[in-house]
């Protein structure tokens, strides 16, 4: 993981280099140096089941369905997995370019969530040089399905679950973008005493370019070892962005239910080898409240 991540950073800093000596050049020719930031390296605030490096712009409202059919492997019998679904209804706002807060409740687990992320950097060039753009990301769920032992004393916070990432990523170029994400999970409550309390594990995702309004988008959840019950395996998602307008459609194919990381990085229970595959669909409508046109 940290081989990963030492070469991502160098391959930045190579281009940032690059960058800063154009405009040392620039300079010395008497031409007036102007910031040029980074943006768009995602259509949205999610690559698929993971925060982006995007934030929504301040003052604006961002309506989020996201759902996920059955398992394809169910066959004929349940329809290729459309007869089941998982759907999760939220809401995201940008409080400041920099800062944005969110809600959400999933059926999965009739669990509520709340986030908060915050730019720290931006991929910047010109009078300002910053080779990626870096965010700090928290939420807490509230998972309210009945405990499945009612016979023991149970406890509110056996409910509660905490995740923490750092969100690491840059723009390569108006087709190209990468991002790495270490990430914590913490549960108050695990199903054995074998399972740990912190688990920590890795995201890496991608989005290429395809079209002016399509994008290919993919992520990887590793996990590492022991921390998680063996039947439990990392999340592999795949999909593509449409923007329509006010609208961005993402269509995808993953091996996770839930839409929250203490479900995704923690719970992802299908093989893609063995179809344990759901097709799904993340739909976002924004609405502009307030205009800002500072950073």
């Amino acid at each position: 993981m940290k081989k990963i991540l030492l070469a991502f950073l160098f391959a930045s800093s190579v281009i940032s280099l690059a960058q800063a000596q154009e405009s040392d050049l620039l300079s010395m020719l008497g031409e007036e140096e102007t910031t040029d930031y980074a943006n768009a390296a995602f259509k949205t605030n999610r690559v698929i089941n993971l925060h982006s490096l995007e934030n929504t712009a301040a003052g604006v409202f961002d309506f989020k369905i996201s759902h996920r059919f059955g398992f394809v492997s169910g066959g004929v019998q349940e329809l290729f997995g459309l007869d089941a679904s998982t759907i999760r209804i939220g809401g995201d706002y940008g409080i400041t370019n920099r800062l944005m807060v969110g809600f959400g409740r999933s059926s999965y687990e009739k669990t509520y969530d709340v986030f908060a992320k915050y730019k720290l950097l931006r991929q910047s060039s010109g009078k300002k040089n910053m080779p990626i753009t870096a965010a700090v990301f928290a939420s807490a769920a509230v998972k309210t399905v009945p405990f499945s032992n009612q016979d023991r004393e149970n406890y509110f916070s056996s409910r509660l679950y905490y995740t923490w990432q750092v969100i690491l990523g840059r723009k390569f170029s108006e087709g190209f973008s990468l991002q790495l994400s270490p990430t914590l999970v913490h549960r108050n409550l695990t199903a054995t005493k074998a399972e740990k309390n912190d688990v920590y594990a890795i995201a890496g995702a991608g989005r290429i370019k395809l079209s002016k309004r399509i994008a290919l988008n993919a992520e990887y959840i590793y996990v590492l070892p022991d921390q998680i019950a063996s039947r439990y395996r990392n999340s592999l998602s795949l999909g593509f962005d449409i923007e329509t307008g006010g609208h961005v459609f993402q269509l995808h194919f993953t091996n996770s239910t839930s839409m929250i990381e203490k479900g995704f990085v923690t719970e992802t229970v299908g093989n893609w080898l063995d179809g344990d595959i759901h097709f799904g669909f993340n739909v976002s409508r924004v609405f502009t409240f307030k205009s800002y046109e500072h950073e």
